[in-house]
């Protein structure tokens, strides 16, 4: 091994120690059996340079045995046995790591964030009121797997004792509510349409994408994994329309199929991040633009400063929690507010907005 790779193979073993400190314990127990093995450590070496990431070599490792590719992986993942997991998956690493580079270097890791709708479900409820729509067409942008979409039919449970949505769902969230100010109460108008827009969605009714989605889950939380199921099985039964490509391209092809007696309303979560920011300013100006036709409202949940427009009440950047933006363009008005702050991905939401 030259000094070059030698250097290479040492930095991917700290990487992945750092990995294993903040990820679950079945989970950083394989990342550190990794780093214990000079021979899985040139393996993931062999994978592309960006592929190399300890979330997604792990989720390939996950994968294979999901697909039934490494059983001993699977059974150690299904009895939660830390060594036996670190022995299997750096076997399984050596065995098929022409297997476990191809799946890295064509995937990409996913989050699954279940609390999302607990903090979307009130600001549509309340665009539409703005609006006084009866009916919306929902577009997620940048959707990956199209959860957001959903969000009428979920059950929502704060703590203060409210609930929103359906009690009957499959798919039941719940939300620590904080401060006094209550959340509102308004139901969800009819939702007409659900589009989804990403560079690279995720078709959950396709099974590969699937099982990729619930590889990329630590297996030693089963309570998230049923909570991924519920959701799976949510979104097959009534899928939306997924647009692939840049969402600002994307967004004047995704107003077009909104019906014209529904509010189009766009929702980002943590999106707005991955942009620019000229091109944060140009996703404003499209919205600005498609309502010259018709009223257009938007709902961001995004970091303090992220969302253009939306007040940031005097809270400082990277302050640890997002705001919870509503905006809804007129013809020749623009009304944005911040309604609400949320923090650890909408599992803690503060109402802000008064009731209209």
């Amino acid at each position: 091994m030259t000094v070059a790779q030698l250097g290479r193979v040492r930095a991917v073993g700290q990487a992945y120690r750092r990995f294993a400190a903040d990820c679950s314990p079945l989970a950083g127990r394989v990342a550190v059996a990794l780093t214990e093995s000079d021979a899985a450590l040139r393996a993931i070496e062999a994978a592309p340079a960006r592929n190399r990431h300890p979330a997604v070599i792990l989720a390939a490792l996950h994968y294979l045995a999901l697909d039934g590719r490494a059983p001993a992986l699977a059974a150690a993942y299904a009895a939660a046995d830390g060594d036996a997991a670190a022995g299997a998956a750096v076997d399984t690493l050596l065995r098929l790591t022409d297997s476990v580079v191809a799946l890295a270097a064509r995937r990409k890791p996913l989050t699954y964030q279940p609390a999302r709708c607990a903090v979307l479900y009130p600001a549509i409820a309340a665009a539409a009121r703005l609006a006084a729509a009866d009916a919306v067409g929902l577009i997620d942008v940048g959707c990956a797997a199209g959860f957001n979409l959903n969000v009428d039919r979920v059950g929502i449970s704060y703590s203060n004792g409210q609930s929103l949505g359906d009690p009957s769902s499959v798919v039941q969230l719940s939300c620590t509510a904080v401060r006094d100010r209550p959340i509102p109460p308004w139901p969800m108008p009819e939702v007409l349409t659900r589009i989804g827009i990403d560079p690279d969605p995720v078709d959950v009714t396709d099974q590969d994408e699937a099982r990729w989605l619930r590889a990329c889950l630590p297996p030693d939380q089963p309570e998230l994994i049923a909570a991924l199921d519920a959701e799976l099985a949510l979104a097959a039964a009534a899928p939306p329309l997924l647009l692939r490509g840049d969402p600002a391209e994307m967004l004047p092809d995704a107003f077009a199929l909104v019906p014209a007696d529904a509010l189009p309303v766009v929702t980002t979560t943590w999106a707005l991040s991955r942009f620019p920011p000229e091109n944060r300013l140009r996703f404003l100006r499209l919205l600005g633009e498609a309502a010259v036709r018709r009223p257009v409202a938007w709902v961001s949940v995004e970091g303090v400063g992220v969302a253009p427009a939306i007040p940031t009440l005097g809270d400082r950047r990277a302050s640890g929690h997002s705001i919870v933006g509503l905006a809804v363009f007129g013809q020749s008005a623009l009304h944005a507010e911040a309604v609400g702050r949320c923090w650890s991905q909408g599992r803690f939401l503060a109402w802000l907005a008064d009731s209209w």
